[in-house]
């Protein structure tokens, strides 16, 4: 029987010609991430096995991006933690105010992560990376701890799901929709510890922000990493953003499939996930009259340029709604510098948004936007469960930044044609 593409990645990397679902391996690592919320945690479970010293100083990365610039005492604790042994330690990829983003957002662009890779991350997002034909999945940090100090892991070789994409998805439909299409398809459970392979020609339509979109919501559906293939697309973005060499891995004819899913992409809608699981969605003309209070145009997910851009078109010479608070937050620096050149900053100021460094801040109910009782809010971010956002009686209704921006304007769940667009 024939591998699929992420058991190629494993195989190669804990130096076997074959894997199969189920099998445990002890695989080396190309990148091991952390970030100021986990990094702290692992440190000191170095600490506990007297183990200092990283095993590759170029091959770890760390990421001041969940309460920064530090909202309070503890979260400036977490960080000088973490800045005293990236110092100890020479640690070349880290990212610190000033040059820190949005972690998923920041190791693409940096070109830290290529195709054919094998990444763990203390952040269950770290499956984002999928997108470039990597294999990446979130750890936690005592998992986390031992790939920095050792290099490897082990894994628990999964078994997969393919997922058939065919057909142009129509103006406003992102990959933000199709994916959310699919985990209120298969459940937050469908591709629980398996991976998720995205196939077919519809793939051809996506632009890489809504595969990184994509990618980064598979564990949404359970999944332990979500993977696309390597098409020129992916390599023209590589040869962009990265000097590392890459592998390309492709499925065998014969790999075996838990199940197999086709997806016509022309036929889908935008779409939104309602409180209180990611499961539970709807298309945008089935939601209803939902008014809200709140809507954050960023994240892991979706706050890459082209999302930026999209939100700025919708939003550009209109007003949002009275009583409406928004929060744009730009993934990276450099996606802040390049909206700012395109005018994107002037347009949100204009119409009543506010814009925030690059921070994860509000989509964990950190910062930068936190929900009192009653609450409802429109986020591009990837989760809405009970109190993700802030308190136990608010609301969150994921969406991707077309639905965000036109709901910004009307005050409501809303899409686009709604406006005229």
């Amino acid at each position: 029987m024939g591998m699929t593409m992420t058991q190629k990645i494993l195989a190669s990397h804990a130096g076997l010609d074959h894997v199969k679902a189920g099998q445990l391996i002890q695989a080396k690592l190309d990148l091991v991430l952390g970030n100021d919320v986990t990094t702290p945690v692992a440190i000191h479970e170095m600490e506990k096995f007297n183990k200092k010293d990283v095993f590759d100083k170029d091959k770890i990365a760390l990421v001041m991006d969940h309460f920064t610039p530090n909202k309070d005492i503890k979260s400036a604790e977490h960080c000088k933690c973490v800045r005293e042994f990236s110092a100890e330690n020479d640690i070349t990829n880290f990212f610190d105010v000033g040059e820190m983003g949005i972690e998923h957002a920041l190791l693409p662009e940096k070109g830290l992560v290529v195709a054919g890779e094998t990444v763990i991350g203390a952040d269950s997002h770290t499956c984002t990376y999928g997108a470039l034909g990597a294999f990446s999945t979130g750890v936690g940090s005592t998992d986390m701890a031992a790939g920095m100090a050792t290099g490897q892991a082990w894994f628990k070789v999964p078994a997969a799901i393919r997922f058939e994409l065919k057909g142009r998805p129509e103006k406003w439909v992102s990959g933000k929709d199709i994916i959310l299409h699919i985990i209120g398809m298969i459940g937050v459970d469908g591709a629980l510890y398996r991976s998720m392979e995205f196939t077919g020609d519809g793939i051809k339509y996506l632009s890489m922000d809504d595969r990184f979109a994509m990618a980064n919501m598979a564990i949404e559906a359970g999944a332990k990493n979500g993977i696309f293939p390597v098409d020129d697309l992916t390599k023209e973005y590589m040869k962009e953003h990265s000097v590392k060499e890459y592998t390309i891995y492709e499925a065998d004819a014969d790999a075996e499939y838990d199940e197999t899913y086709t997806i016509d992409l022309s036929e889908l809608k935008p779409t939104v996930s309602f409180p209180h699981l990611p499961e539970n969605t709807k298309t945008v003309d089935e939601a209803g009259d939902v008014k809200i209070d709140q809507v954050v145009i960023g994240s892991c997910t979706n706050g890459r340029i082209s999302d930026l851009r999209i939100a700025a078109d919708i939003m550009k010479d209109r007003k949002v709604a009275k009583g409406v608070r928004v929060i744009i937050i730009p993934a990276t620096q450099d996606i802040y510098l390049e909206a700012m050149r395109e005018g994107y900053m002037e347009t949100f100021i204009k119409a009543g948004a506010v814009v925030s460094t690059p921070t994860c801040g509000p989509c964990l109910g950190g910062h930068m936007g936190i929900l009192a009782a009653g609450e409802r809010a429109v986020a591009t971010t990837n989760r809405n469960f009970v109190g993700r956002m802030g308190h136990v009686d608010s609301e969150v209704y994921l969406a991707s930044p077309a639905v965000a921006a036109a709901s910004a304007i009307t005050g409501k769940i809303s899409q686009p044609s709604e406006l005229g667009l």
